[in-house]
């Protein structure tokens, strides 16, 4: 009787978050340096300067409200850099997918990797910026210990909004409007500098839209140990946006990668 040698679906995801890993493992420290100096030079530079004339943001000190929110914009950066010029690198110019495809997985489970990849880094930069802040005592460690999950759960929504940009982008030079048009402003406008609530009245409704506001709420009620109903809602923003945007990510990328 001939036997099924077909690997299950969580060896193929395994399989292309494994040849990911081992990638980027290759210049670990190249790769792994930059999340720990990038949170410490950004509070010395932005938290102890403007520290010195905000003295709090909305009932805490202000090092910690920003330090909160790096804990996902981080994730936020690298999920998103890694699936708009690190997958169009790999699906134009490597060529890495075709090799990959002739494995027995399929252009869904391939993707599907992709998206579990960037939540994996999104987790190792949250842990990242979270021993950078406890080592300096900017945070205490007792309800930021869960903040990576939440990095995890931003570089996996992140992933899906990106993986859908790149299925629309023939030009590598194309993602600087994402980037520039779309990741700056929300990071600025998303609460992690300074409230949504300070924002005008008719802005504060597209603050909400933004997908980075929801996990900044998130991890800051986590970290100054702050839960309340209105974070079961912002739970299902962040579950919508990653459902939505990888049902079409995945739909497009699929015909893209088979054609």
């Amino acid at each position: 009787m001939p036997t099924n040698n077909i690997p299950s679906f969580s060896s193929r995801l395994f399989s292309v978050w494994y040849r990911h890993m081992l990638v980027y493992t290759r210049n670990l420290i190249s790769n792994g340096l930059p999340p720990f100096m990038e949170p410490l030079i950004f509070l010395a530079g932005v938290g102890l300067g403007l520290g010195k004339y905000i003295v709090s943001m909305d009932g805490i000190p202000y090092i910690q409200y920003l330090a909160s929110g790096l804990l996902v914009t981080s994730a936020m950066y690298t999920s998103s850099f890694e699936c708009t010029y690190g997958t169009f690198i790999r699906l134009e110019y490597d060529k890495a997918y075709d090799g990959m495809l002739a494995a027995p997985i399929t252009a869904r489970d391939l993707i599907l990797g992709e998206i579990l990849w960037a939540g994996t880094k999104g987790f190792f930069f949250s842990l990242a910026v979270l021993v950078i802040i406890t080592v300096f005592g900017v945070i205490p460690l007792s309800g930021s210990i869960f903040a990576p999950f939440i990095g995890f759960v931003t570089g996996i929504m992140f992933a899906t909004i990106s993986l859908w940009v790149t299925s629309f982008v023939k030009t590598i030079n194309h993602f600087n409007f994402y980037f520039t048009g779309i990741l700056s402003p929300m990071f600025f406008f998303s609460g992690v500098v300074f409230p949504v609530s300070s924002l005008p009245g008719p802005l504060q409704p597209f603050a909400e839209i933004m997908p980075l506001a929801h996990v900044v709420r998130l991890v800051r009620a986590l970290c100054i140990t702050e839960l309340n109903a209105r974070l079961g809602l912002d739970l299902l923003y962040v579950l919508g946006i990653t459902t939505i945007f990888g049902f079409f990510a995945i739909r497009r990328l699929r015909r893209r990668l088979i054609t």
